[in-house]
């Protein structure tokens, strides 16, 4: 609690746990009284976690004794809360004598509702909340068509992002680590196992990108066996490192690299623009689908025992390591999708609760292009093929014999599908979907 009565600033950590380059704590401290860092466990979204296993819980803990050891180097210390972020955010404001409060944008639906409610709250104490650009290069509203309607397809939109870049927009903010920070004494931080979880006994990436492997990611970044992806994912995720810092880098060596960002602001877009897009069809013409929801078959796919060798390496990366390939979350996706015809929303929830670099808006995005099913997606008639993928990606079988041992023994099940007979099957379902009366 506060002893102090002059006014202090907040700053509310949320997917940007770092102290440099962060434009909210940025502008927080240009406030003229002392900043108080924030930190809330959400317990709407901790209680609708299934596995306490969860490696993400695990990554914001550690990340946050990591900042929480920054702080305590300069007289400052974290405040980390658990609770409904409304109830807390009550209590805080009995705590602290508050001037304004300060955070970066969030964009998935339940954030902007949560922020939209947070907002009213210090509203009516006379508190101003502002959030502010951080998480991305652009914002949803920031690359438009003329008209001034959003883009629909990636290459437009990234033509005009690329367009609108400018090293301005690269530039990192000045650091907060030298700045009037409120004396404050640290409390242990929550452990996990008070936070209801469990280790998920994984490895972390580093948190720095391998500048090497953004310099030839183009040659790489298709072949699983090898590692040529920065696993940046989860930093991004919840801004560990800066997206400017991570957009940097791909500007001086890598343009591939630099279109993945690309795509990520890309769906950050396009769920701020089309919220409904999270649980729906973003093409409402794919609704009439025909799903058949097997689960046993759902269940296979889950544990990687499809008979497919290249979709039970993918699913078994994830399973132990809580990582996937970007070409195999493309092939597990569109095997779960088309060769099974289970709704594309069943793997995307499992990959929400498995991927430790779990993006909403990515990931969305990414079941419902396999699917077929959204924004600037794979035609209905582009079906993966496994064992051709295979041939060209992993043609040594070394990714599929790291993560499926058994794979060409007698103990490795045989194909749950025949993939011609899946493929057929797959088309006729989505046909008949299309050619249905819309009501």
């Amino acid at each position: 609690m506060q002893t102090q009565t002059s006014k202090v600033t907040i700053f509310w950590f949320r997917r940007d746990l770092r102290l440099e380059d962060n434009c909210g704590l940025y502008h927080a401290h240009r406030e003229r009284g002392p900043v108080q860092p924030v930190f809330i466990f959400d317990s709407n979204i901790l209680n609708g976690i299934k596995h306490k296993t969860n490696a993400r819980v695990e990554f914001i803990q550690r990340e946050l004794s990591r900042l929480q050891g920054e702080l305590q180097v300069r007289g400052a210390a974290l405040d980390v809360r658990i609770g409904n972020p409304l109830e807390v955010w009550q209590a805080l404001c009995a705590d602290y004598v508050i001037g304004s409060v300060w955070a970066n944008r969030d964009y998935t639906p339940y954030s902007t509702h949560r922020d939209q409610a947070i907002g009213a709250l210090l509203q009516d104490k006379g508190i101003p909340f502002t959030t502010v650009k951080d998480h991305t290069l652009f914002e949803w509203n920031e690359i438009l068509k003329k008209d001034g309607s959003p883009y629909l397809v990636y290459t437009p939109y990234s033509k005009a992002w690329k367009d609108r870049l400018t090293d301005r927009q690269l530039l990192p903010f000045p650091s907060a680590a030298q700045h009037n920070w409120l004396p404050r004494a640290a409390a242990p931080l929550p452990s996990l196992h008070q936070l209801g979880f469990k280790p998920a006994g994984i490895e972390f990436p580093p948190r720095q990108p391998d500048r090497n492997i953004i310099r030839n990611y183009h040659k790489m970044r298709d072949i699983p066996a090898l590692h040529g992806t920065t696993r940046m994912g989860v930093h991004l995720r919840f801004g560990t490192i800066s997206a400017r810092a991570v957009a940097a880098l791909a500007v001086q060596s890598n343009e591939t690299y630099l279109n993945e960002l690309i795509w990520r602001d890309f769906y950050q877009a396009i769920l701020r623009h089309f919220p409904r897009s999270a649980t729906h069809n973003f093409n409402a013409g794919y609704d009439a689908i025909e799903w058949r929801n097997n689960r046993s078959e759902f269940d296979k796919w889950c544990a990687g025992m499809t008979g497919f060798p290249l979709v039970d390496a993918g699913m078994r990366e994830l399973n132990q390591s809580g990582h996937m390939h970007n070409r195999l979350r493309m092939i597990t996706a569109s095997f779960l999708s088309k060769h099974l015809l289970i709704d594309w929303r069943w793997g995307e929830r499992y990959f929400a609760e498995r991927l430790l670099d779990y993006e909403p808006a990515s990931n969305i995005g990414g079941w419902q292009w396999a699917a077929g099913t959204g924004t600037d997606a794979a035609p209905y008639f582009r079906i993966f093929n496994p064992y051709t993928q295979a041939d060209r990606f992993d043609r040594d079988r070394k990714y599929i014999c790291r993560w499926v041992p058994e794979y060409d023994s007698p103990d490795y099940p045989p194909p749950m599908v025949e993939h011609k007979a899946a493929r057929e099957r797959a088309l006729r379902v989505y046909r008949q979907a299309l050619s249905a009366p819309r009501v």
